[in-house]
């Protein structure tokens, strides 16, 4: 069909351009006798960058924009889901480490004791060790900047000690049984950050791998772990995903890969703006093989959540413990050429059955509310009781061997172990208020140094902890602490404070290779889970 243009439809356009000449005209006359008109900004136009402008133009008191845009930004997002957020430049780094799994530095851990950064490891073949740093070391200066003695605070050294690949810093540092300081000037490498904390075997079938987080390496390291444990003999894995806050979509789905059979659905993800996107498992994995359990509990968020689903809604093992934190948001990273980058959420995850795990949340409501939401389980009985969990049966979903699941607000485990609070005694709660176990363990190994610095595996530091009776000079060191000894409590606590000052004094020595091997002896969850793959009951 075609039109044609007949008087008014010639005519109203140039009566519009005829109008906006004389506003032009008359503004340019307002603007030369001084006065200015009224700010208008029309729709479809950038209203806050022309709000910007106008501050920055016209305010009485000099103002930074860019401080301006900085505080403008999170509050805009605050109006948002409580996972879309902004990442300052200056704390990008930082922030962004844990996921890309290195940053630049010296290759130390340390901690404060008595106003002194005392190292606790070294990393192998970083840039300290191959100085000559040594665990023990107490650092008291930072390129001529003294930090020991001074209340210098904790948070400040890690600053001084990153910074640029390649660049130097000078250290100087007092050792035990030597009479002056000595210095070392280091030069700044790749630090690596490990997202396996540990795997080793806990029968001679069963292996065990904890999984802090999910970054580029962490299915390389991953693959690395179950390796070593098939070695060893290991036909079943736990996975321990507790405490695990998530990370990378992509690491978790390729871990699922190496667990399920083919053309699996893993996961899918659907947003306003993304279409659904499928990925499926291509049958290819190393793992199909092996039975499994998965722990988690209350703070096992995210991709934690992806691969837990995943394998449930599969009816591939096991998952154990409590119900996960409840994140089913896609969060997408945009870059700023100042450094700066922005986490928008962009799509929702869905696991293979269809559930989004989610739990509720209001647009623009105080984030603090949303995540104070683990509080709420806890006074609600949630952490010792299932029944204590509503779960709604419009959120009924069916796995693909028909076993009814639930969406809504986390991965709802099929084995549930209530929180154990066996052993908690009023004098256990008092030392652990004070922190008195891990302070005595700092200790015992700083007046030990010299034995303990030859000890490589975790045989060789529990044949040595056992020459000692660490919870009688435990119970000694505490009541030095205004902690009086009480048999009777002590007694009901010793299971607990035996294996804790074992595990801590160990992971002193040679990191989570010494601490979990001696946790493990009171972690019901995990002993579940043993019980689980070991016993007679039907695997999935």
């Amino acid at each position: 069909m075609t039109y044609r243009n007949g008087k008014r439809d010639i005519a109203l356009p140039i009566m519009l351009a005829a109008v906006l000449v004389v506003g032009l005209l008359l503004g340019l006359k307002l603007g030369q006798r001084g006065e200015r008109p009224s700010l208008t900004v029309y729709p479809k136009t950038d209203k806050l960058g022309n709000i910007l402008n106008y501050i920055s133009e016209e305010y009485v008191d000099s103002i930074s924009i860019n401080t301006l845009v900085e505080n403008t930004i999170p509050a805009m997002l605050k109006n948002l889901d409580p996972h879309s957020v902004y990442i300052p430049a200056k704390d990008f780094e930082a922030v962004n480490a844990q996921l890309v799994g290195e940053f630049d530095g010296i290759g130390i851990q340390f901690n404060m004791n008595s106003d002194t950064a005392t190292v606790i490891t070294v990393i192998p073949n970083g840039p300290s060790e191959r100085a000559g740093l040594l665990a023990g070391d107490r650092i008291v200066a930072v390129d001529g900047r003294n930090i020991a003695g001074v209340k210098f605070p904790f948070d400040s050294i890690p600053r001084l000690l990153k910074g640029p690949h390649g660049t130097h810093v000078q250290v100087l540092v007092m050792r035990p049984y030597e009479p002056a300081p000595i210095s070392f000037d280091l030069v700044r490498d790749h630090i690596p950050i490990y997202s396996v904390d540990v795997s080793f075997m806990l029968s001679a079938s069963t292996g065990y791998l904890k999984i802090s987080s999910f970054a580029q390496n962490t299915h390389k390291e991953f693959m690395e772990a179950t390796a070593k444990l098939r070695q060893q003999g290991m036909s079943r894995l736990i996975i321990d995903l507790r405490g695990n806050s998530g990370g990378y979509m992509e690491a978790a789905t390729r871990i699922a890969n190496e667990l399920l059979p083919v053309n699996r659905l893993i996961v899918y993800t659907q947003g306003k703006n993304r279409p659904r996107r499928d990925m499926f498992s291509n049958g290819h994995g190393h793992l199909r093989d092996v039975e499994v359990a998965v722990l988690i509990d209350e703070f096992s968020a995210s991709a934690s959540e992806i691969l837990a689903g995943a394998l449930q809604d599969n009816d591939r093992g096991s998952i154990i413990g409590r119900r996960s934190f409840g994140k089913g948001l896609v969060q997408e990273q945009i870059f700023f050429s100042d450094g700066s980058a922005l986490r928008l959420v962009i799509a929702r995850y869905y696991t293979p059955s269809g559930r989004c795990i989610q739990k509720p949340y209001t647009l623009g409501d105080d984030n603090d509310d949303y995540f104070y939401d683990i509080s709420r389980r806890y006074m609600h009985g949630e952490f010792s009781e299932q029944d204590s969990i509503h779960l709604a049966d419009t959120m009924r979903y069916q796995t693909v061997g028909g076993r009814t699941v639930y969406g809504g607000g986390g991965i709802m485990p099929d084995i549930f172990v209530p929180l154990d609070t066996t052993g908690i005694t009023p004098y256990y709660r008092r030392v652990s208020r004070k922190n008195l176990v891990y302070r005595y363990a700092f200790k015992f190994v700083e007046e030990h140094r010299r034995a303990t610095r030859t000890l490589k595996t975790f045989d060789e530091v529990d044949a040595f902890l056992r020459q000692f009776d660490l919870l009688g000079e435990f119970v000694a060191y505490a009541s030095t602490n205004d902690v009086p000894p009480n048999a009777q409590q002590i007694a009901t606590s010793q299971a607990i404070l035996q294996a804790q000052l074992r595990a801590v004094i160990a992971r002193n020595i040679i990191d989570n290779e010494g601490f979990y091997p001696y946790i493990k002896d009171i972690d019901e969850t995990l002993q579940r889970a043993l019980a689980e793959l070991e016993g007679d009951t039907v695997k999935r």
